[in-house]
């Protein structure tokens, strides 16, 4: 992009300025006698067009919206329509989760983001052993049809977009979701949304997995599938970087780790008969917005093009909107301090607005009280209320990548692309992702680099404000949300009655008909959706693949 003779010019300048500048630093020394990224990129004291020197525009860069999509996927970004603010939500019932849901659309929230508990997260009903003190607690209870019925109740299901973040019970959900918009009059070729489905990094971050890696990955190309030819503007998985960073991993190993679970992904759906074209654009990731500014900003812009050459060069994509990197961001939950809860609102609304200046289509920002409870009515408002200011009050959504040609930001850029195609490459030499996790490898990766973290948080080399340094006395906040342990009783409850009203030799005869197509390469979609239907429950239907399946154990890593 520049002129040979007068970027060797500037590198000699460049190299005359530090010595000058050096000399003088015995008088007054620089804070650090090394400046790193959370992912141990050096950064320098000053970046000029020679650190970007051998970028091509077109190539490296590009016009938005066209390939490899470094400056956004879409032409004009927010000048046309802001991301999706979706704020995740859930907790006890459906009828209250109802309420929230209703009360963040009247806010101005344009999108749904359902938290599920843990129960319903690994394939339990309410009435298990398994369940007992965890029903409502970190989101909410789905145990039939009816629940989804509830939780939904009101709620136009052809304006709404509806993101749910549930993995190895996806398919059951995908299809209460469908069954009951068919009882809404809604057709499923108007639905739009996401599910997470994304069940590779449930054994790497997060631990809410049900059966072996094998019978995961067919119900995930099962979904690509149905939802190709039924339910065409889903997106049919969210390929989730999120959880991998809040288990500790630097801003590298989360997309380097997140990329190579959707290359296995898009490899098995190849595998299993299915055009690349034809499921490739209904990809979509997530990933987490963390601390360190502006290697944020740049980890979401290499995503962007890496995707688009994995997609092009490895894949044969031919549909531009197959090399396209959409995804959703939340604010780092790890972040978030139980001291001094008020200073996580500033760290939520920088760490949203590097998700906005790395061209996100979708945002949830956390509230400041997640260290402590649930968020509150009142701090998820302001939650919100930060991503509307980011939007409609300070001028960053005016013009498209504004941070694009930062001297900074595109060798930084450029830095995290190494380093991912680095461990992609070698995550590739092991066999791909399936075999890294199996072999302990991306697990490995991650604890040593959380261990690292909190060392250095020990060791005062990081500052955390009000929890090693700027220490005060703070009254904890009062309102902050509890869970009435009633909801489980009265959920179990309505699990009976449903139990008790419905068709039992329907029951029995879907859940067989599921059983036996489980045992075949027939697609699975259609035998949920005609279990849920028939109202069995979340837990029977995941009983039967069980047992047909079986359950994935944990490997100790040593």
């Amino acid at each position: 992009m520049y002129d040979r003779e007068k970027i060797k010019l500037l590198r000699s300048r460049k190299e005359a300025w530090q010595n000058k500048i050096e000399a003088k630093m015995e008088r007054s020394p620089e804070r650090k006698k090394v400046f790193k990224t959370d992912s141990d990129i050096i950064v320098e004291r000053l970046y000029t067009p020679a650190e970007i020197a051998d970028n091509s525009y077109e190539e490296d860069l590009g016009l938005p919206g066209e390939y490899p999509f470094t400056r956004g996927v879409q032409p004009t970004m927010y000048r046309g329509r802001h991301w999706t603010m979706r704020q995740y939500a859930g907790f006890g019932s459906a009828e209250e989760t109802n309420k929230r849901f209703k009360y963040l659309l009247e806010q101005g929230q344009t999108g749904l983001s359902i938290a599920f508990d843990l129960p319903t997260q690994i394939g339990y009903d309410s009435d298990h052993t398994l369940a007992r003190g965890e029903v409502g607690k970190v989101g909410v209870a789905i145990d039939s049809l009816q629940d989804m019925e509830v939780l939904f109740d009101g709620i136009p299901l052809d304006k709404v977009s509806t993101s749910m973040t549930i993995n190895s019970p996806a398919a059951v959900i995908l299809a209460m979701y469908v069954a009951m918009a068919q009882k809404q009059g809604v057709s499923p070729e108007k639905l739009n949304g996401t599910i997470q489905n994304d069940i590779l990094k449930e054994y790497v971050a997060r631990g809410t997995y049900i059966f072996p890696p094998q019978p995961s990955m067919r119900l995930i190309t099962d979904i690509f599938a149905y939802c190709a030819q039924n339910v065409p503007n889903w997106n049919t998985i969210s390929i989730s970087g999120y959880h991998i960073r809040e288990a500790g991993s630097t801003a590298v190993q989360e997309i380097a780790f997140t990329l190579a679970d959707g290359i296995a992904y898009v490899e098995a759906a190849i595998k299993a008969g299915l055009d690349v074209d034809n499921f490739a654009p209904r990809l979509s990731f997530f990933f987490n917005a963390h601390l360190n500014f502006f290697e944020e900003v740049a980890k979401f812009r290499a995503a962007r093009r890496i995707w688009a050459r994995v997609m092009k060069e490895r894949f044969g994509a031919r549909d531009p909107r197959s090399l396209m990197l959409r995804f959703h961001t939340q604010t780092a939950g790890c972040t978030l301090t139980a001291q001094q809860p008020d200073n996580n609102v500033v760290r939520v609304a920088f760490q949203a607005l590097s998700a906005v200046l790395g061209g996100t289509q979708s945002l949830h920002t956390n509230s400041r009280d997640e260290a402590l409870a649930l968020p509150s009515e009142q701090s998820v408002l302001i939650a919100l209320r930060t991503q509307q200011i980011i939007g409609y009050e300070i001028g960053v959504t005016d013009t498209v990548d504004p941070l694009g040609g930062s001297y900074y930001i595109e060798a930084l850029t450029d830095c995290v692309e190494k380093d991912v195609m680095d461990y992609i490459n070698k995550i590739d030499e092991m066999g791909g992702a399936v075999a890294a996790i199996e072999k302990g490898f991306m697990q490995r990766e991650i604890q040593q680099s959380a261990y690292t973290y909190q060392r250095q948080i020990e060791t005062e080399e990081r500052i955390v404000v009000g929890v090693n340094k700027f220490l005060s006395d703070t009254e904890m906040p009062k309102d902050l949300l509890r869970v009435n342990p009633a909801v489980a009783d009265r959920q179990v409850e309505s699990l009976k009655r449903i139990q008790a009203e419905r068709d039992q030799r329907q029951v029995a005869d879907v859940l067989q008909r599921l059983r036996l197509v489980a045992q075949t390469d027939e697609n699975i979609m259609p035998s949920v959706i005609e279990a849920v239907k028939a109202y069995a429950t979340l837990g029977e239907i995941c009983g039967i693949l069980r047992e047909v399946y079986g359950e994935y154990q944990q490997q100790v890593m040593l």
